[in-house]
């Protein structure tokens, strides 16, 4: 059976994915303020090594660590982002799983009730991983799903080092086997190496405000 959306009457951009049991997809979850092309890169990256057959953006409300005074839309992100994936295998939504929650433990869990037999894995970037003993129930979060780590610039030694690291050392999958990374039983996590960009949206925020 194919999950299709509660309804609709939902506008375009909070529509839930379509996905069919059996289907491996990698989720990439942010504000996307604004979408880049590193998002892109590691979005590709991440079909290929992992061996998936789609990358879900998820646009979320804000980040709860950070002032989101000034955040534009989750509608207006969402359009945005669209222009920079422009992959078919690449489907950017601002679906929150219905839970209303900014925390990305709620969401994992409102998606593997929602989308039985599909096979998620969390992507984020090696600045995330530095950081996610920051997050809400962060632990849970590899028991959830599998996690593949993107390499990012300066963060490399920094996410070796990380609390989550040392805490699920055990679980570590050597890169070289990622591409059944989606298969696993969780905690499963992996670091992928590739091509690497500077580019943040941080970044291209103060480019956009330098320029105005």
């Amino acid at each position: 059976m194919v999950s299709r959306a509660l309804s609709q009457t939902q506008p375009l951009e909070f529509r839930a994915p379509v996905a069919a049991p059996g289907m491996r997809i990698g989720l990439l979850g942010g504000s996307f303020n604004p979408a880049h092309e590193a998002h892109r890169a590691i979005s590709l990256a991440a079909l290929k090594r992992l061996g998936l057959d789609r990358v879900w953006w998820l646009v979320t409300a804000g980040n709860p660590l950070k002032d989101r005074a000034g955040l534009p839309p989750v509608t207006k992100r969402v359009r945005d982002a669209r222009r920079i994936a422009n992959h078919k295998r690449i489907v950017v939504t601002g679906f929150d799983g219905g839970t209303g929650s900014p925390y990305t433990v709620d969401l994992l869990m409102a998606l593997k009730q929602r989308f039985p037999g599909v096979h998620f894995v969390w992507l984020m970037g090696a600045d995330n991983l530095a950081g996610i003993h920051r997050w809400k129930d962060w632990p849970e979060i590899f028991d959830l799903v599998p996690v593949a780590v993107l390499d990012r610039p300066g963060y490399r030694l920094k996410a070796r080092a990380s609390k989550a690291a040392h805490r699920f050392a055990f679980a570590y999958v050597d890169e070289s086997d990622a591409g059944g990374l989606a298969l696993r039983r969780p905690p499963a996590w992996t670091v992928l190496t590739h091509r690497l960009s500077g580019l943040s949206s941080t970044a291209l925020r103060e480019i956009v405000a330098e320029s105005d």
